[in-house]
């Protein structure tokens, strides 16, 4: 069983955590990972994500999601598994204000811009980075829409 950890620092959550464990199950299974995982996701405000932004990212701006994986493949990280127990594959930070302004902007559900942000945080937690390279960031993000598909979250909803 995939768990999902919340800390919550926003209100008007518990919708958004339904949605994002839908996503981090379903961007398992979209990979193929057969072994129990965890997420830690934080929902922050926008000062807070800005001052992680800049402290560990060296961007002094808002961005909409952060990834802090623990593991550098979905490999190592079944490498990791031990009797069954949950592997860790790190956290995930969001911005519950920046993913609003979002969703009005692009003119798509709240539902949707949570999901595509979650499967994009867990798509970085398992290895792949569309920083790094045309190629990559290409194959990402066929990656991210296959997976919006299978959940059925069109930028309508």
């Amino acid at each position: 069983m995939n768990e999902v950890f919340f800390d919550w620092r926003v209100p008007e959550v518990e919708q958004a955590a339904i949605w994002i464990r839908n996503a981090f199950d379903a961007a398992l299974a979209y990979e193929g990972v057969d072994f129990p995982c965890e997420l830690e996701a934080l929902i922050v405000s926008a000062d807070e994500i800005r001052g992680m932004n800049a402290t560990y990212r060296g961007i002094d701006r808002v961005t909409d999601v952060l990834s802090f994986p623990l593991y550098t493949s979905k490999e190592e990280a079944a490498a990791d598994q031990c009797g069954g127990e949950p592997v860790s594959l790190g956290d995930m930070v969001l911005c519950m204000e920046r993913a609003r302004g979002q969703a009005e902007e692009f003119g798509h559900s709240l539902c949707r811009e949570v999901t595509f942000l979650t499967v994009h945080s867990v798509l970085h937690l398992l290895g792949y980075d569309h920083e790094t390279g045309e190629r990559e960031e290409t194959e990402m993000f066929r990656r991210q829409n296959e997976i919006m598909d299978r959940l059925n979250i069109t930028r309508e909803k």
